[in-house]
């Protein structure tokens, strides 16, 4: 594999350890990585002790090892979820340490594998992590989530290309999307920051009632609870107020819509890798806020195992607004990575919303976040219906309406 020059990898490691996780002196890091990415996880590590990491642990995973689990291990095995790993897990989260994941992994790795087995080890792996899901979607630790090129992935991408053209290519294109390739990453992530920050805030003054999606396939109107929370770009943890960019790259503003008040047709605009298995050209028809038809081109039946989940699985946890400009969107290309995918268009998420995208959400229970509209799920899947043809209109208190975005674009003016 062709590596990039080992300036641009610690520019890289840097960027995600202090701008990403923002890692403190004394801290533990757990990261999440697979064996392809070593060499630059490794320069990870070290980079970490070096700003005064207490502790650095590494969780690998590696995807020719898991596509074996799957072939050879029962549905029953597949959701046995070890005490030791939530324990594990539990133990640095309520440590307080930051968690880094450094995802790689093959569009197509489970293609061919029995729906039933993938669907019940995430559900089983959803509810074993339901506590340490609760410190990253509550944002109670530092988190986020960068990017690095594997074989599989790039070749997917750049079918015409050599491997080694494909792998470069790529690494080409996540240094310009992350901002790696500035002379001053972590500036240009605070200019960035900035932007997305003028407009939520815009968007929390406007409280606007509902939100009116029309595109080719979509004709959806999506309710907003009263009291939500638009949020995008920087977070920063509930005790200390430490800043930290949950995803690398990021384009998005983002709110919880009203689990009981989405009602019409949304339609994807690119494919969602879920799973290890690609679902594509699908719709969703909603009916007070749950999925009541569904179809689909291309993964159709896994796209039933992801409803299926629960019952929550069927409703919307998240609404995102992602500008047609967005680098990740401009640069044409379908990434089959909802990290970068999502990033290019505006999306909705089925499943679980995040409990601090509603006005004290973070010290609700369940059943209050659902008095509030608030929607609660094992699962938290993003997918794609944005693009150039995209009209959104918001509905104010009143019921008036105005324009929001028009052709995918802005039609607003944040001051």
């Amino acid at each position: 594999m062709k590596m990039p020059q080992q300036q641009m990898l610690e520019k890289y490691a840097e960027l995600a350890l202090k701008t990403g996780v923002n890692l403190q002196k004394d801290q533990m890091l757990m990261i999440n990585s697979t064996i392809e990415g070593a060499d630059f996880t490794r320069i990870v590590v070290q980079k970490a002790y070096e700003m005064g990491a207490k502790k650095v642990h590494i969780n690998w995973s590696d995807d020719a090892i898991t596509r074996l689990k799957y072939e050879h291990e029962t549905k029953e095995v597949l959701s046995d979820v070890e005490d030791w790993k939530v324990a594990m897990y539990d133990y640095f989260a309520e440590g307080g340490a930051a968690v880094l994941s450094v995802r790689s992994t093959d569009p197509d790795l489970l293609q061919g594998i029995d729906g039933e087995k993938i669907a019940a080890a995430n559900k089983a792996g959803s509810m074993a992590m339901k506590n340490f899901r609760a410190y990253t979607m509550n944002d109670r630790i530092q988190w986020s989530i960068v990017s690095i090129p594997i074989t599989a992935w790039a070749q997917k991408i750049f079918p015409d290309a050599s491997e080694e053209e494909a792998i470069s290519n790529l690494w080409e294109q996540i240094f310009k999307i992350v901002r790696v390739d500035k002379e001053d990453p972590i500036a240009a992530w605070e200019e960035h920051n900035s932007v997305l920050y003028q407009a939520k805030e815009f968007l929390n003054k406007k409280k606007y009632n509902k939100l009116i999606f029309t595109a080719p396939g979509t004709e959806l109107e999506v309710d907003l609870p009263e009291g939500h929370i638009w949020k995008g770009g920087a977070s920063e943890t509930v005790e200390g107020g430490v800043a930290f960019n949950p995803n690398m790259p990021t384009e998005e503003v983002f709110t919880a819509p009203h689990k009981y008040g989405v009602n019409g047709t949304v339609s994807s605009t690119k494919p969602l890798n879920y799973g290890g298995n690609l679902i594509d050209n699908f719709s969703l028809t909603f009916k007070e806020g749950k999925v009541v038809d569904f179809k689909a081109e291309q993964g159709e039946e896994t796209l039933k195992h992801l409803l299926d989940t629960d019952e929550g699985a069927r409703r919307l946890g998240e609404l995102a607004l992602v500008p047609h400009e967005s680098p990740i969107s401009q640069s044409g290309l379908i990434f089959y990575n909802t990290l970068f995918d999502e990033n290019a268009s505006c999306h909705l998420a089925l499943g679980k919303a995040y409990p601090n995208n509603l006005e004290g959400g973070s010290d609700m229970n369940e059943e209050q976040l659902d008095q509030h509209g608030v929607n609660d799920s094992l699962t938290h899947v993003d997918f794609m219906m944005g693009s150039g043809e995209l009209d959104i209109d918001g509905v104010l208190g009143d019921g008036s309406k105005e324009a929001v975005m028009r052709n995918g674009s802005w039609a607003i003016t944040f001051d």
